[in-house]
């Protein structure tokens, strides 16, 4: 019985070719949007699933309950300690310090070989391999990171630096300061995870790298620095969030009780909280999991509104085998197996097309995503089920309840398969889902293009950054003296950051010497005179600071004006502690509002002061004209000023971008399923104007003999659409607008949702189905009608 169904199937689609290949099609776009979605998804909720123990595992991390609610992934540095000595509620603690973008130095003999490691180095106490379990191939896991200089790095790392010799015993100098040797080798980082760092050194060499102080500084919060625990079992995270109450308690006086918090993050929340430094939201994964089902659902009403179009094509067929005794039932499997062999073969069609994306994917994500063959398995397997019975139920239920009589008899109409009636809702369904991603993604595009193209309140152009290594006074003042003589060169600042990074400095503030500091911190910049010049920072009252090496004046911006409801005039020559109150001088200036973060985030209060101590880059404004000659030039000095180091450099474009990485991924996804959902729903269009084309034969013969034009027989296929089209925009929009309304919330700078976006989405939608309801609809148009007539 089933290989008859089969047989049949087969013979049935053999004979309607086009119908065959616009249903495999439509299916397959839409299949294959669902296998690497839930690719995507699956890969993102696997991240550190895999550490032994880790529904016991938690990150401590920092807020600040002041002038609104502030979160931190760090703590101050010796929390961990504290932690582990003053509570016995966990099995392990360890403190882990991470840097970036640090110079690895190999020696052997005179063979020297440098290496940037924009993952960076972590100095790690040795408890940390028992809490995360990263698999150890050489080594002892019991010693290694116990004694200082030693080091532990992946496989892919030792090969990097020694090839295919043993990396066991080698030392490596880590930014020309200290010297560690190999103990351990672990196994390849697996890419479902965020513990990105390659290269681990012993904790107990951190006061060799950085300021000793920093181990009993419970007043300032770096990012890099973290607290990783393993609770005993049946401890709750609610005991371990009192114990960081219990911590301020201790640590902290006066208003600092009410401001500082230590909570804890369980493991499985690392990858997900934005509040902290996720960059994968779980609302986007949603996001993707709905438009992969409205895909779906968009192949498969597109595959029922063809079939149920063929119907009538094989009354005929369905009444003899009715007046031979088959059963509605028999009928009704029959259709479901040729759906089934449809199924089959645009899931065969959709796995090489996936197999084929899968690499683009990972490109645009930069991630390492495979198809994990046994989960895939089980949801091609479920798709195929649901995808066979949500797209053959109607239309075999449909020829199943023929009338043998009427349909020998010719005389099914369309309103015994659903009429226009049901295929009216299928393609305004089609449509709906459409301009959705339409209208989103007009709106990405209209967000990151204001975001790339407003004034930011400094100039972003043609600057380019060098990093500056080392502190050194003369150095320092060597090199601004020749780079300045270099073609092209305009402008030359020595600063901790430029305008807007993602690195940023924030401190408590005191202003005009009152009884406590404000409710609210302060972002500071070091930077030399030549800052305001250099990035068009605009001063609307006061002056720019003097040249000095250390700070003896402050410039601050319009928000910190604000925050005092004060007006610029009001501050000038005001004192301004911060840092503790370590730092304390007048300020002189005050420039206009400038963004120092991305879009996502509010203006900071921000004061700007030299101090030569705090340069880390080098801002140089050129001229384009001239970049050809001016960046082999910048390398030169560079080098021959650190000859130790490793040259790179950036544009700050450039790295403002980075800024809307995520969003540009969105955007690139959301496109792609766009056109899939358009092409889909333009075969569906196309498949039915054919069949009405077929149906109307007669009519559009008989029409063109009584003198009928071109134009009014377009009309007749072109105003159905167009009234569907138009309900199915009603539909979309308010979906569309709520949606997008969501997506922009994560913006404090965005732009309003106006009308000429939607006009635009219905203009293209109107375009893109007039294009394939058109084509076909001239071919029928310019038929002789003689031949029409004569056909019926």
């Amino acid at each position: 019985m089933i290989k008859n169904y089969i047989k049949i199937a087969w013979r049935n689609l053999k004979r309607n070719k086009a119908y065959a290949a616009i249903s495999v099609i439509g299916l397959a776009l839409g299949i294959t949007c669902g296998i690497l979605i839930f690719t995507l998804i699956s890969y993102n909720l696997s991240f550190d699933n895999f550490h032994k123990n880790g529904d016991r595992v938690y990150r401590a991390y920092t807020e600040w309950h002041d002038d609104g609610v502030g979160r931190s992934s760090g703590v101050p540095q010796p929390l961990g300690k504290a932690f582990r000595n003053d509570f016995s509620i966990a099995e392990k603690t360890a403190r882990i310090i991470n840097f970036r973008d640090n110079l690895i130095t190999i020696t052997k003999g005179s063979d020297i070989k440098k290496f940037k490691e924009e993952t960076g180095v972590a100095f790690t106490e040795p408890e940390f391999f028992d809490i995360l379990t990263f698999p150890l191939i050489s080594g002892n896991k019991k010693t290694i990171l116990t004694h200082p200089n030693e080091a532990v790095v992946t496989q892919k790392i030792a090969h990097k630096y020694f090839g295919d010799g043993n990396a066991m015993g080698q030392v490596i100098k880590l930014d020309n300061k200290i010297n560690f040797t190999i103990t351990g080798i672990l196994k390849d980082i697996p890419p479902n995870t965020d513990r990105r760092q390659e290269i681990y050194v012993s904790y107990s060499n951190m006061d060799q790298y950085t300021d000793k102080e920093r181990e009993n500084n419970w007043g300032g919060v770096y990012s890099g620095s973290e607290v990783f625990t393993l609770l005993k079992p049946g401890t709750t995270i609610e005991q371990a969030n009192a114990a960081g109450d219990m911590m301020v308690k201790k640590h902290y006086t006066g208003r600092d009780l009410k401001v500082w918090k230590f909570k804890f993050q369980p493991l499985n929340d690392i990858h997900f909280n934005t509040e902290l430094d996720a960059s994968v939201d779980r609302k986007y994964l949603w996001a993707l999991f709905f438009i992969g089902i409205f895909l779906i659902i968009t192949a498969c009403v597109n595959f029922v509104n063809l079939a149920t179009a063929q119907a009538l094509n094989r009354s005929k067929e369905v009444g003899i085998r009715k007046v031979l005794g088959s059963l509605p039932r028999q009928l009704f499997w029959q259709f479901i197996a040729e759906t089934a062999l449809i199924t089959f073969v645009a899931i065969i069609l959709a796995v090489a097309l996936s197999f084929l994306t899968l690499p683009s994917i990972n490109q645009l994500f930069t991630s390492e995503m495979q198809f994990n063959w046994a989960q895939l398995s089980v949801f091609i397997a479920i798709i195929s089920v649901v995808v066979v019975f949500l797209s053959g139920s109607y239309p075999g239920l449909v020829l199943a309840r023929f009338q043998p009589i009427m349909a020998l008899k010719s005389k099914l109409s369309q309103k015994h398969v659903g009429g226009f009636s049901l295929r009216r809702v299928l393609v305004v369904t089609q449509f709906s889902i459409s301009q959705v991603l339409i209208i989103g993604t007009i709106i990405i595009v209209s967000q990151l293009h204001y975001s790339q193209t407003a004034d930011l309140g400094f100039r972003k152009d043609a600057v380019v950054l060098l990093p500056l290594p080392q502190n050194d006074k003369a150095k320092l003042t060597t090199m601004r003296n020749r780079l300045s003589e270099i073609q092209g060169v305009e402008n030359i600042s020595f600063c901790y950051r430029p305008p807007a990074s993602q690195s940023n400095n924030s401190t408590g503030v005191n202003y005009d010497n009152r009884a406590e500091e404000e409710h609210w911190g302060i972002n500071t910049k070091t930077a030399d005179e030549n800052y305001l010049k250099t990035f068009g920072l605009k001063l609307i009252a006061g002056r720019n600071f003097f040249p000095a090496d250390s700070t003896r004046e402050f410039v601050v911006n319009e928000t910190f004006v604000k925050k005092l409801n004060l007006k610029p005039q009001d501050v000038i020559g005001k004192i301004l502690s911060i840092n503790g109150k370590h730092t304390t001088a007048p300020i002189v200036g005050v420039v206009k509002d400038f963004y120092n973060y991305s879009f996502h985030g509010e203006i900071s209060p921000i004061c700007i002061m030299p101090d030569y101590r705090g340069y880390s880059t080098c801002a140089i404004k050129i001229n384009m004209g001239s970049a050809k000659t001016s960046l082999p030039a910048f390398e030169r000095v560079w080098n021959e000023t650190f000859p130790e180091e490793l040259y790179s450099y950036e544009f700050l474009d450039d790295s403002i971008n980075k800024f809307y990485q995520m969003d540009n991924i969105l955007l690139r996804l959301i496109e792609a399923f766009a056109g899939i959902a358009v092409v889909i729903g333009c075969l569906g269009l196309y498949g039915l104007v054919s069949f009405m084309a077929v149906r109307k034969t007669k009519e559009i013969g008989v029409r063109k003999v009584l003198g009928a034009n071109i134009g009014s027989i377009l009309w007749l296929f072109g105003k159905e659409f167009c009234r569907l089209l138009i309900i199915a925009f009603l539909i979309a929009a308010p979906l569309a607008w709520w949606a997008m309304s969501k997506y922009l919330q994560d913006y404090k700078y965005r732009i309003t949702i106006g009308p000429g976006i939607f006009l635009i989405s219905i203009l293209l939608t109107f375009i893109i189905a007039s294009i394939t309801v058109g084509y076909r609809s001239i071919l029928a148009a310019l038929a002789n009608p003689v031949k029409s007539l004569r056909s019926e």
